[in-house]
């Protein structure tokens, strides 16, 4: 009998050791992300699944061409899987099947090399972007609900970038951003 009390007190001894330290980091650190739906074909696939980043954005911005998960503006217990395209204080403007980014020096084509061969980006939008405001676009311009969509994203929404691929197993790899 006391073998089995001190069998279950350090049960739940290590049960309760493994909640202070997986629950932290699961709630401030980490986070999975299922992938649902074509918008980021054929980066991502419905069904991939993948570990989020929550922490880099405490101490840094987003960057350019960043896959980030962010809570939908319109209904906030949605999630959305989304490349930054735009940054604060620029100039995005979508126009002739290509995305145009007006900064400082000027203006210059996005160079979109992860997106399929002979994909437009559809619409005529111009997007003035204030100090906390973001243009996401879906990778499948043609089946994504994004910024043309909806607007602009505000950085507050934004829960973390796409840090690794776990899911499926043929295709684990760590989520690189591109160099433009």
């Amino acid at each position: 009998m006391k073998s089995m009390l001190r069998f279950f007190l350090e049960s739940a001894k290590v049960v309760v050791v493994a909640l202070l330290i997986v629950a932290p980091i699961r709630l401030f650190v980490f986070q999975p992300f299922l992938v649902q739906g074509a918008s980021m074909e054929p980066n991502f696939e419905n069904g991939d699944y993948l570990i989020v980043d929550e922490l880099s954005y405490r101490w840094r911005d987003p960057v350019r061409g960043e896959v980030i998960v962010f809570h939908f503006p319109y209904d906030t217990s949605q999630r959305y899987i989304k490349r930054v395209i735009g940054l604060p204080g620029e100039t995005v403007e979508v126009a002739d099947g290509k995305v145009v980014i007006y900064a400082e020096g000027g203006g210059r084509v996005l160079s979109e090399y992860y997106l399929s061969e002979g994909m437009e980006t559809t619409g005529s939008e111009k997007f003035q972007l204030a100090g906390n405001e973001y243009v996401v676009l879906g990778d499948n311009r043609g089946a994504s609900s994004d910024s043309r969509s909806w607007g602009v994203l505000q950085r507050d929404f934004i829960v973390g970038r796409a840090l690794v691929r776990l899911l499926p197993l043929t295709a684990v790899a760590a989520v690189s951003t591109p160099q433009y």
